[in-house]
């Protein structure tokens, strides 16, 4: 979803001539430059002409940059980048974001981010490719590709954001130019192990042998010595063991609590597993070398139609490989599968991880020693809302008749693996849905929509007239059917949209809390993975669920946002986080960006911590075990470096060793939050 520009390509560029966009002085601000949520300032900054801005503390932050006259052309350069001093302690995420003129919010427009190191300036930079590049199916790609492209000879503004900060933050922003031409990179790019060729790092694999060296000298030791077969804290009460995971408030905390009646933090990793392909389709001259098919591309359990039709349009119903697989083999030999098992439980337990995530290999949970959770879904045939949006998917319609009875049968058959299973925590059902379409979407659908009649039937109910609805809405309908969400809805219309959204997702997690207690009556409601959300929504899956779920991508957890007058009076998991950088050869650092390996690390151990020290978490589980493939996961192209391993199945030192540190103290630091 954003991009940067790699280290290597960067070193590819060599010497670029710049090209000022911006002029910037001591004494004034650019004429050009909009405040939205930011106060700017002329400055000076070792002795650079600059201007200091003040993020304020909301989700999008930004100063707008329009060009003087028309549009910018800059169709002759490769890239556009803005140095950023960060006059803060700790490091900041920091974006730019470049529009032309077809930019709604949704299309024609791109991004990318970087890591603002503290008491030093940072270059940000933004690659301007076009349609020509011949790099495609991936989210970042070796000469500074985007999956969004622009016209650049239209470009209509440009803006400096943060993204979501957790908090208010200051930076000072000098040297808005334009830079050079994209260099030229050789194929093939992708060497034998599924690594970038033309680039250098530490721990980088050459030879087949030093798989071989490194699987034999892996170091695997135990990290703790937990109180119960399912790694209960030992340090804590004895509480009573029911036999299943529960939770439990303890002392103003929160906890997951064992079969065996041992309170539980839950520190996992999400999908571990071998799969994982990347497709070769019009794209063969780029690998030195391609192990067998994989498979044809087939839609696995939680595709949703939103995400085929993009695996669709990448290209993805061709061949498929796996490099990270082909590796397994060649490092494990003959009955490889059990050994990548017995190596990955392993693992987990040395780095101190007490869970397997979500999506883990179903083979891999079966006989699990450690606890896990897993993902079911709801009704997967309903018709969805017609007039709202989302980017796996448009969302569920729970008013449509069908819905009860297809959750019903979906969720029956997806427990059916792990219901009797007392290593299995609970179930998260379905993942990152649009929330955020539930607010405006069923009045923008055909008549017959059925959460649309349930809605207006609702209004109805209450007004009476459309005359007294439009009165309190200030709005102008004419009939029911031509009734929308106003832009700006004034009070009473907002209530009344804030009423339906609850009774929308009331209705959705009760539906399925019904099934989950038919089906596995023993395990935990573990909620719906919140990515996009909606005030009410949230407040609907607490008053249901037994854990409220979040995705999370932050560098930081602000506890004040969970507790206090914020507090939902449930416990809290987030499904996913990660952190990525550039330094490894990786095209793209996923959706929290660091500027290497050891601040990837510290980003690591520094927002478990934080997670651990709220009183209202019950665990936070990594994403993912690891990297997705350089060229590009199948579904949608990601290309991220978010593994605990890279592709040749060699961990990362830095990452796992931090892991392994704050993961020693994860209990003692939850049973002591919210003293600090």
């Amino acid at each position: 979803m954003r991009l940067t520009l790699i280290v290597v390509w960067l070193c590819l560029a060599g010497s670029l001539s710049a090209q000022v966009v911006v002029p910037i002085t001591a004494d004034s601000l650019p004429p050009n430059m909009a405040e939205n949520n930011t106060d700017a300032a002329p400055t000076k900054q070792d002795g650079r002409s600059s201007v200091q801005v003040r993020f304020h503390h909301v989700e999008w932050p930004n100063v707008t940059f329009t060009p003087p006259h028309g549009v910018w052309d800059w169709s002759k350069s490769a890239r556009m980048a803005v140095d950023v001093y960060n006059p803060e302690d700790k490091p900041v995420t920091v974006a730019i974001r470049v529009d032309d003129s077809g930019a709604d919010g949704i299309r024609n427009w791109s991004s990318a981010e970087v890591s603002a190191k503290p008491k030093k300036w940072t270059t940000l930079t933004i690659p301007l490719s076009s349609s020509r590049t011949p790099f495609w199916g991936m989210r970042g790609t070796p000469d500074g590709g985007m999956v969004r492209r622009i016209d650049l000879s239209k470009v209509t503004a440009f803006q400096v954001y943060l993204p979501k900060p957790e908090r208010e933050h200051t930076l000072v922003l000098s040297g808005f130019r334009l830079l050079g031409e994209a260099p030229k990179i050789a194929l093939p790019f992708v060497d034998r192990f599924g690594q970038y060729k033309h680039a250098k790092w530490p721990g980088k694999l050459t030879s087949e042998k030093d798989l071989i060296i490194r699987r034999d000298r892996e170091s695997l030791s135990p990290l703790i010595t937990w109180g119960d077969k399912y790694g209960g804290w030992d340090g804590g009460p004895k509480l009573e063991a029911t036999g299943w995971f529960r939770t439990e408030k303890v002392d103003g905390r929160w906890w997951l609590v064992t079969p065996e009646g041992r309170l539980f933090f839950s520190t996992g990793v999400d999908c571990v597993y071998t799969w994982g392909p990347t497709f070769t389709e019009k794209r063969e001259p780029w690998f030195e070398w391609l192990p067998a098919e994989d498979s044809v591309f087939k839609p696995a359990l939680g595709y949703t139609p939103g995400s085929l039709k993009m695996a669709e349009t990448i290209g993805g119903k061709g061949r498929t490989i796996s490099f990270y697989k082909a590796n397994l083999i060649r490092k494990y030999g003959d009955g490889w599968e059990e050994a990548w098992k017995k190596r990955s439980y392993e693992r987990l337990r040395a780095w101190g991880f007490n869970t397997l995530g979500n999506w883990t290999e179903p083979k891999l949970l079966k006989d699990s020693p450690l606890p896990f959770v897993a993902t079911v879904y709801s009704s997967r045939q309903s018709r969805l809302i017609e007039g709202g949006g989302g980017y796996w998917s448009k969302m569920k319609d729970v008013f449509d008749p069908q819905f009860a009875a297809q959750t019903d049968e979906s969720i029956a058959k997806d427990v059916r693996a792990f219901a009797s299973n007392r290593f299995c925590i609970g179930y998260f059902v379905d993942n990152e849905l649009a929330w955020d379409a539930v607010e405006r979407g069923p009045l923008a659908s055909p008549p017959d929509q059925p959460c649309r009649v349930e809605m207006v039937r609702q209004l109805k109910a209450k007004y009476s007239t459309l005359e007294a609805l439009n009165k309190a809405w200030g709005a102008s309908a004419e009939s029911w059917d031509s009734l929308r969400a106003p832009d700006e809805p004034n009070e009473a219309c907002r209530k009344d949209l804030d009423a339906w959204v609850y009774s929308f997702a009331r209705r959705y997690f009760e539906v399925v809390k019904a099934a989950l207690r038919r089906h596995a009556p023993h395990q935990l409601y573990l909620g719906c993975r919140f990515a996009w959300s909606h005030p009410q929504a949230i407040r609907a899956c607490a008053d249901v669920a037994d854990v409220v779920s979040f995705n999370i991508y932050r560098r930081d957890i602000n506890c004040d946002d969970w507790t206090g007058r914020n507090d939902l009076g449930k416990p809290l998991m987030i499904g996913e986080f990660h952190f990525g950088a550039l330094d490894h050869g990786m095209f793209h650092a996923g959706l929290v960006y660091t500027a290497n390996q050891k601040e990837r690390a510290a980003a690591f151990k520094s927002y478990v911590r934080e997670v651990a020290e709220c009183p209202s978490f019950v665990g936070c589980h990594w994403f993912a075990y690891v990297d997705q493939p350089l060229t590009g996961r199948v579904i949608d192209g990601e290309n991220y470096n978010i593994g605990m391993v890279d592709v040749t199945d060699t961990p990362y030192p830095e990452l796992t060793a931090a892991a392994r540190e704050i993961n020693a103290r994860v209990y003692r630091l939850h049973a002591e939050s919210g003293t600090r």
